[in-house]
């Protein structure tokens, strides 16, 4: 078959929609905003779930976490039974360049300020390689940790305004070794936070890995977390690691192993897009339905006078089922420059939008479209349009030659 009888077809439906200008845009314009609408949903989910899922990652986890088996579920009320090596043993030449890793440290004991004393529950990290981008927790006074940070700390507001202690000055740490003895260090307080929770604002503190060490007597860290520059190199840097640590001795899991809270508000939320997409596909079904039986009507003389001249129905039956793909396909590309254009907009307003869930620091509101939403839309579009022409399509296709022709 040569490329002008693969093309004729094609032409003729550009034809008929064009003498239908009215009607055809009427059904382009439908299809374009049920497109822009779903690929706004779905990008401003995807934009806010990147936020989302980086902050849970800088935050809490890691892109990989290697602890000693069990840990995870059993080392909040044993953490000294799952102490891992104080020399780290994640082999960094099996990581993708520009990766770090950063011990941390928990840590529960009594902190005292004057003649309060307190109960506190603690992360000792590395201020150099751990928590650069933190977003779980909210500045309200003085400054986060920092590298050469080794007798700081940072308090959470409630806990603070317990103590009635501020920026500069000292506190006395209480906490007991893993051998039952009691250790202590004096450290000045450098920054007060706020979080998402205030109970964990009433009891939480933040200090570098050496004063934990130094208050607890030992010399280890109950995790190694796994920063990487790229988070779609989770899954790539996984396997190495874990093959290069013996199972019996360590754990290592990827961020999205550990984040359930993440887990689930993603799942929440994807439940509401796929309704998004039965409306889009709903309106896009009413739209050209109704489009296509009214041009099937107008053009019934037509239809008659093209069998009459020897054309099949088959022929006729593809001819508009052309037309619908091809309002999707033209429909959807309206709808996909108009989303595009939004997101532009979006990044030139710079909206600010509440913080994610659990998370302290707000962000820019945008539009984070993928080629995969953008083919995913197009074949939506594509698909619905062409099975809601097939009745249409198949009601000229069964007309009866005389009868048809009596309508010229």
């Amino acid at each position: 078959m040569s490329v002008s009888a693969l093309l004729m077809p094609l032409l003729l439906a550009l034809r008929n929609l064009r003498r239908q200008f009215r009607r055809s845009l009427t059904a382009l314009l439908s299809i374009g905003f049920g497109v822009a609408a779903l690929l706004v949903a779905l990008g401003f989910n995807e934009a806010m779930f990147d936020e989302f899922r980086e902050a849970t990652i800088r935050s809490q986890f890691g892109h990989l976490q290697v602890s000693r088996p069990g840990f995870q579920d059993r080392g909040r009320s044993d953490p000294w039974a799952y102490l891992l090596p104080a020399e780290i043993a994640v082999d960094q030449d099996l990581l993708p360049e520009g990766a770090t890793v950063a011990p941390r440290l928990l840590l529960n004991g009594l902190v005292s300020f004057g003649e309060v004393t307190l109960p506190f529950m603690s992360e000792g990290i590395d201020p150099a390689r751990d928590m650069l981008d933190d977003r779980s927790l909210r500045m309200v006074e003085g400054r986060r940790l920092a590298a050469g940070d080794h007798r700081q700390l940072v308090l959470g507001q409630g806990l603070a305004s317990q103590l009635e202690v501020a920026v500069g000055q000292s506190v006395v740490l209480l906490a007991n070794t893993p051998d039952g003895h009691l250790g202590a260090a004096e450290a000045e307080v450098v920054g007060i936070f706020s979080s998402f929770s205030q109970e964990f604002d009433d009891a939480a503190l933040l200090m570098p890995i050496d004063l934990a060490r130094g208050l607890a007597q030992v010399d280890g860290a109950h995790a190694w977390l796994v920063f990487l520059e790229d988070t779609r190199d989770t899954d790539a840097a996984l396997a190495p690691v874990r093959a290069s640590l013996p199972g019996d001795d360590f754990d290592v899991q990827p961020w999205h192993a550990l984040a359930e809270f993440y887990a689930r508000a993603s799942a929440l939320f994807q439940q509401q897009l796929d309704l998004v997409k039965a409306i889009v596909v709903f309106i896009i079904l009413l739209g050209i339905s109704n489009t296509m039986m009214m041009s099937v009507l107008e053009r019934t003389g037509e239809i008659g006078t093209v069998m009459a001249l020897g054309n099949k129905r088959a022929s006729v039956l593809r001819g508009f089922l052309i037309e619908g793909a091809l309002l999707g396909l033209l429909g959807a590309a309206l709808g996909v420059l108009v989303a595009l254009g939004l997101g532009q907009l979006l990044a030139l307003a710079e909206i600010e939008m509440p913080p994610p869930p659990t998370f302290a620091r707000s962000y820019h509101a945008g539009l984070l479209i993928t080629p995969g939403m953008v083919l995913e839309t197009v074949l939506i579009a594509c698909v619905t349009t062409t099975l809601a022409s097939l009745y249409p399509a198949w009601r000229a296709s069964r007309m009866v030659i005389v009868d048809a022709i009596r309508h010229v």
